[in-house]
């Protein structure tokens, strides 16, 4: 089942985006973290809950630690946006390593391996997309 948009929630979200953004980059001063990129926010009606995915270069174990850095941080970052917001419920954070750009790559490498594969069967088949193909001539439309 696919989870309803609502506009009020969706403005909320991109506002948490946006203070958390800044709130990452100056309050905790981990330089580890600076390179975190947050991908889509989803947050819940009541404005209870709040999930967050973010991004991260790195090997997958360095991407572990820094979610769970992120989500040892949770309670500060959700009181600075107590601070920041006027909002009457600050919703609990939670972190969480989006894989679908690890994923979309993963795929892509895959179509382009299929490509290169199905272009190594056909050698024969080396003729320029781009140009137009002339219809084959019939002769009994000549008449």
């Amino acid at each position: 089942m696919a989870i309803k948009t609502i506009p009020r929630t969706r403005r909320i979200g991109e506002q948490l985006r946006r203070e958390l953004a800044e709130l990452i980059r100056d309050e905790l001063g981990d330089p580890r973290l600076a390179l975190v990129s947050m991908t889509s926010i989803e947050v819940s009606r009541d404005l209870a809950y709040a999930r967050i995915y973010v991004t991260l270069l790195g090997d997958p174990r360095e991407r572990t630690e820094r979610v769970a850095e992120l989500n040892r941080a949770a309670p500060l970052l959700r009181r600075e946006l107590g601070r920041r917001l006027h909002l009457r419920t600050i919703p609990k954070l939670e972190f969480r390593y989006d894989e679908v750009v690890e994923h979309g790559a993963h795929l892509s490498a895959l179509i382009d391996a299929a490509i290169a594969a199905d272009a190594s069967r056909h050698p024969d088949d080396s003729r320029d997309d781009n140009l137009p193909v002339a219809p084959p001539s019939n002769p009994e439309s000549r008449m």
